[in-house]
């Protein structure tokens, strides 16, 4: 029988296997991620953010659902949907991907983990991947299966957070490789555990596959982490804007391509593998781009919370892009954002302007990533 004041909307949204955990350990306020809620507010954000850079927290992110492709094809269907080429990869190995439409859009920007030869995880951003890859197995005649399993991660972000792993799982985890992961068992648990995070802090992922064991789990953790500081906490929007991570949805969707976010390293139009999207990638390569994600400085009062709108941005009067995150960066001192603009603004320096109803405000090009851009933080051991 459920409680008369349970948090909820109905059965269409689901809860995560750490949904109680989260609420009994202050979540106040939710969101909505791969029809799954996501916690968003343990307070307030910016102590959130100061708890994420100094010390730890752990983040309930079992909205990143697993798309499970297994099968004798496996692997060539996998590159079927990316432009990352992954002949080189090994079991074990995680890579940063994209999944594009038959236009070069993107669909997706996951997480793709390599459990076995013929064994992959797609590890989502907020989209309907799993009915794209069921969508494309249809015609595309290869011998694969695609479902999504009982696996929901969460994310253990902050310089502390190796402390923390090697309290709960001894010596040996020190030595997983940024990028790579390990299955691994935690008093029966079984979890793959993985060096990667939506944070640029040093931090790991532990993908839970028993949703009968979240609460547990996250109890284990949180006990672990209390001599190293650990707190409960969400996804933070200042740093993620610090270290220039996209948000899908808001800094890139199916009209943006790989090559107007710069993000040429992800797609190789020459391999010989075809995948979706591989004749309008190499047309875009080849004619160039008109717009350009871009870092900004915002020269107004700080703002008090991320936008919810898109702003636009304009030049002598004429619009010419909109920025899609902004945020006050306590650390900068400073607001930051991420923008699309056309792409003779997109040059470092040039001086934009965002019209609000109080008059003009000023928006400057700057470079990207604004904090540690060779992610010397999330690398290093």
């Amino acid at each position: 029988m459920e409680k008369e004041d349970e948090f909820g909307f109905g059965t269409q949204i689901r809860k995560s296997p750490y949904f109680d955990a989260t609420v009994r350990w202050g979540a106040k306020g939710f969101s909505v991620y791969n029809h799954m809620y996501i916690p968003r507010d343990f307070g307030d954000p910016e102590q959130n953010f100061w708890n994420l850079v100094n010390k730890a927290i752990l983040c309930d992110v079992a909205g990143e659902r697993q798309v499970e492709i297994t099968g004798p094809d496996a692997a060539k269907f996998m590159q079927s949907l990316t432009p990352r080429d992954l002949s080189e990869m090994a079991v074990g190995q995680c890579k940063y991907i994209l999944i594009t439409n038959e236009d070069g859009g993107i669909l997706n920007d996951p997480i793709l983990l390599r459990l076995a030869e013929n064994h992959f995880w797609i590890s989502l951003a907020d989209s309907d991947i799993l009915l794209w890859a069921q969508g494309v197995a249809v015609h595309a005649g290869m011998d694969v299966s695609i479902r999504e399993p009982d696996v929901s991660p969460l994310q253990l972000q902050g310089p502390k957070s190796g402390e923390v792993m090697k309290a709960i799982f001894g010596d040996s985890i020190m030595d997983l490789r940024y990028y790579w992961l390990r299955e691994v068992e935690l008093d029966g648990i079984p979890l793959i555990v993985s060096r990667t995070g939506w944070s640029s802090e040093l931090g790991y992922e532990l993908y839970l596959r028993d949703g009968t064991r979240g609460d547990e789990l996250w109890e284990k953790i949180m006990a672990a982490g209390a001599p190293f500081g650990l707190a409960p906490g969400h996804t933070s929007t200042i740093r993620r804007i610090e270290g220039g991570m996209l948000s899908y949805h808001a800094d890139a969707d199916s009209t943006t391509n790989p090559y107007e976010l710069g993000m040429d390293r992800l797609v190789n139009p020459d391999m010989e593998a075809e995948f979706i999207g591989k004749a309008a990638l190499q047309r875009i390569r080849a004619n160039g781009v008109s717009r350009k994600q871009v870092g900004l400085r915002i020269d107004m009062a700080p703002l008090k919370k991320p936008n919810t709108r898109f702003w636009s941005l304009s030049k002598d009067g004429e619009t010419v892009g909109r920025v899609t995150s902004a945020v006050y960066s306590p650390r900068l001192e400073q607001n930051i954002a991420l923008g699309m603009v056309a792409a003779e603004h997109a040059k470092i320096g040039t001086e934009l302007e965002i019209p609000t109803a109080s008059g003009p405000v000023s928006a400057v090009v700057v470079e990207k990533p604004f904090y540690d851009p060779k992610k010397k933080i999330a690398i290093s051991p």
